[in-house]
């Protein structure tokens, strides 16, 4: 992997929260290109005239693959780091989630995961590896009450993290999820 300094970071879900506090380190132990991704423009401008001003951000919902990929097109040059952050997390009993939610959940949570993923896996192949970091959860390990969409996002993203891990390593692609 490059210097972190000559690194071109790409985090989702950056507006607030966990996002923003990856942002935050990232940007102050000296990255080199940051390009964070959330729906949430005000957030993200936020966030980057916290960390100084110089990060490219790009408004999207990753829930609509069309945006996605014209998100991703934006990006110059390749992609060394992603961190996959972004979720929705809805807690409800199971009789009132609704197909629209469920459908939003595992849209950010997988379908985005693997569009991303595929999106920077040529770059970091091309150049020889890169990191896929992908946010899980206790929620990705077992069930929580009221969380059937989020658990089953978060499952999934802990299946696809390994067979990305096992698929990247003759190429130096590191594939992990990290659960806070």
């Amino acid at each position: 992997m490059p210097a972190l300094s000559d690194q071109t970071i790409v985090i989702t879900g950056a507006a607030q929260g966990l996002g923003a506090g990856i942002a935050r380190v990232f940007a102050s132990q000296g990255a080199g290109r940051l390009v964070l991704i959330d729906r949430n423009s005000d957030g993200l401008r936020d966030i980057n005239d916290q960390i100084g001003g110089d990060a490219v951000c790009i408004t999207c919902d990753l829930a609509d693959p069309d945006a996605l990929d014209a998100a991703m097109a934006r990006i110059d040059g390749p992609v060394d780091t992603l961190i996959h952050n972004a979720a929705i997390l809805r807690p409800e009993p199971f009789e009132q989630v609704s197909l629209a939610t469920f459908q939003a959940t595992m849209d950010v949570g997988i379908q985005a995961a693997f569009q991303l993923a595929q999106a920077v896996w040529p770059g970091m192949k091309a150049s020889g590896g890169g990191a896929l970091i992908f946010v899980s959860s206790q929620s990705g390990i077992k069930g929580f009450v009221d969380e059937t969409a989020y658990c089953a996002a978060k499952h999934a993203i802990e299946g696809f993290s390994k067979c990305l891990a096992m698929e990247g390593e003759p190429h130096g692609i590191l594939s992990c999820t990290i659960t806070p």
